[in-house]
Order: structure tokens, then C-alpha cells, then sequence
């Protein structure tokens, strides 16, 4: 990978510098660039990265979101790739119709338990890697439908992002693509427990009997239900 640093503000290039660096490169491939003239170009003109890097630098700037939507919330979701929006600007704008072509599930809106099986069939049929976005309180925790009805969405599937709010803008559903991306090339900021020193304040729940009627459709791994 070769890239040209030029400090901010400088103007354009000349034809003549454009054709001095052409030479460069030239020599550089030719095995005549020597001493501290291969040192200074190397500085300036060539990255070196690792492979994992470089695929992940590209898995996060190409998802393919699945065509997908289960309530209101689905509405948000589709105007991110209008005109004001534009999210083809990440590379995120290609919904695919097929899950075994989408390696991202936007699940904006409530998940009641009758859904939840088909929706935990279309995430296992997607690709690896893939990831998924609780998009809404609804489908994150039932928001104000908060019956027997439904379910969260981390409940029988794993979540990498929740977005807040009912319904969220398609600004917050774009901020929590931005953080998938984060997390997707390894600079996933620091969550609010690391933030506000809250490590080892959850609450974890007691395992219960998965013969017993519990909000779980079905256990972590289990697509009987489906």
C-alpha cells in the first residue's frame, strides 16, 4: 500500500513534482533508489500493515445490512440511505435480499416470541462474520411494550450494538454503524462501565430450568424452535 503525505493546506502539486515522484516510485521499484534516498522515501510514501488489519479495515467499510424490518423503527432504517443521509459514503448502502449475501441484521422494531425463531433462522443463515443491531427500545428491551408478548432481542441471538431511543433517528442508527465499524477494525471505544469504573456491577441472573416457561425462547444455541 502507497500512500503521499503532504501537510494540510500546501497547494496543489505541480505537473513537474507529480512527474519527479512518478521517477521515484520508478527507481524505487527498479531497485535504484539507495542509501538515504530509499530511507526518505520509504518514510514518506509507503504503510506497512498486517493482513488481519487490512481485512478487517475493509470488512468495516463494506457491509451488506440484510433487506429487514420488523416495525416502525423500519422506516428510520430505510431513509439512511436516501439523500440526506447518504451512508454510501461508508460503503454501507448495498441491501442485500438474501441473508446468505448480508453479513449485518438490523433488527428495527419490537420482536415478539412467534417472531423470534424466524428471526434467529435468518441470523443463522447469514455469513460469517456477521453482526447484528438492536435498533429501538422495543427490540432492546421491550420498550413501552413491555407485556409477555415479546422479548429482547439479546435474549436468543448475540448483539453487538443497541441504539436507544423509540423510534431512533436515522442520524443515531448511523452513529451505531460508525461504532460497529469501530469494533469491527479493533478500536472499539471503551464502554460505560470502563468509563465510570462500574466493572463488576452487573447483575447476572440466576440460570434457570430450560423446561420451565422462562422469557428465553430457546437456550443459547438452540434453533429447535425455528
Amino acid at each position: 500500500m502507497e500512500i503521499k503525505r503532504e501537510p494540510l493546506g500546501t497547494p496543489g502539486a505541480s505537473p513537474s513534482d507529480f512527474r519527479s515522484r512518478q521517477l521515484l516510485a520508478r527507481d524505487m521499484l527498479n531497485g535504484d533508489l539507495e542509501g538515504e534516498a530509499l530511507e526518505r522515501y520509504v518514510e514518506q510514501s509507503v504503510m506497512t500493515t498486517t493482513l488481519e488489519k487490512a481485512v478487517a479495515w475493509s470488512r468495516g467499510n463494506s457491509l451488506y445490512p440484510l433487506t429487514f424490518g420488523l416495525a416502525c423503527c423500519a422506516i428510520e432504517m430505510m431513509s439512511i440511505v436516501g439523500a440526506r443521509m447518504d451512508i454510501a459514503r461508508f460503503g454501507w448502502e448495498a441491501f442485500r435480499a438474501s441473508p446468505r449475501q448480508a453479513d449485518l441484521l438490523i433488527l428495527s422494531g419490537r420482536v415478539s416470541v412467534k417472531m423470534a425463531p424466524v428471526v434467529r433462522r435468518i441470523y443463522d443463515q447469514m455469513l460469517d462474520p456477521k453482526w447484528a443491531i438492536s435498533m429501538g427500545a422495543c427490540c432492546s428491551s421491550m420498550g413501552v411494550f413491555n407485556n409477555y408478548a415479546l422479548v429482547p432481542s439479546d435474549k436468543f441471538m448475540p448483539i453487538d450494538v443497541h441504539v436507544p431511543s423509540c423510534p431512533p433517528r436515522p442520524e443515531a442508527l448511523a452513529h451505531g454503524i460508525l461504532r460497529l465499524r469501530d469494533k469491527v477494525h479493533g478500536h472499539e471505544p471503551d464502554g460505560w462501565r470502563k468509563r465510570y469504573d462500574a466493572v463488576g456491577t452487573e447483575e447476572i441472573l440466576p440460570e434457570t430450568d430450560s423446561d420451565t416457561a422462562a422469557i428465553n425462547v430457546f437456550g443459547g444455541g438452540d434453533t429447535a424452535g425455528a
